[in-house]
């Protein structure tokens, strides 16, 4: 079986205290949050697959700013290892904005798997379960912070 690195680019949209999140289910009743976004084809830059990957999950095109950080997830090493034994992904996420007046929904293209799109309260996401986890240990003051850009193997 030929095994490769899944390179993905994500946006972090953070407005007025609450996270811009794909609401997902895996089976019935099964629900996690993500963030928009998705994985690289080959000939796309990582803001031309965000670009595309918003307009799918989330109806829209968005602003992207700055890269707020780098991370890998290796499936074998957390807790979905039984369903993502084989799956590594580089993720390259950025601070995004949305347009003016956007109401975010989902696209016509989006997962098979999601299921909705909603604004989470930064204040509530320690009782989501939302991925990556590292997120909910980086709010601070109603925003999230990043210092570090890569953030290595996380779940």
């Amino acid at each position: 079986m030929l095994k490769w690195v899944r390179s993905a680019a994500r946006a972090l949209i953070v407005r007025e205290g609450q996270l811009l999140a794909i609401r997902m289910q895996r089976v019935p009743g099964e629900v996690f949050y993500i963030l928009p976004g998705g994985g690289q084809k080959h000939g796309e830059t990582l803001v031309d697959s965000l670009q595309r990957e918003c307009m799918e999950e989330i109806g829209t095109r968005v602003e992207v700013g700055e890269m707020a950080y780098v991370r890998e997830y290796i499936g074998r090493h957390h807790h979905l290892r039984k369903l993502h034994k084989d799956f590594h992904q580089l993720e390259v996420v950025f601070h995004c904005q949305l347009p003016d007046g956007v109401v975010p929904q989902p696209g016509k293209e989006h997962d098979k798997h999601q299921i909705g799109v909603e604004w989470l309260p930064l204040s509530k996401l320690n009782d989501t379960e939302f991925y990556p986890e590292v997120l909910k240990r980086l709010v601070v003051n109603g925003e999230i912070t990043t210092t570090g850009l890569y953030l290595g193997d996380i779940n």
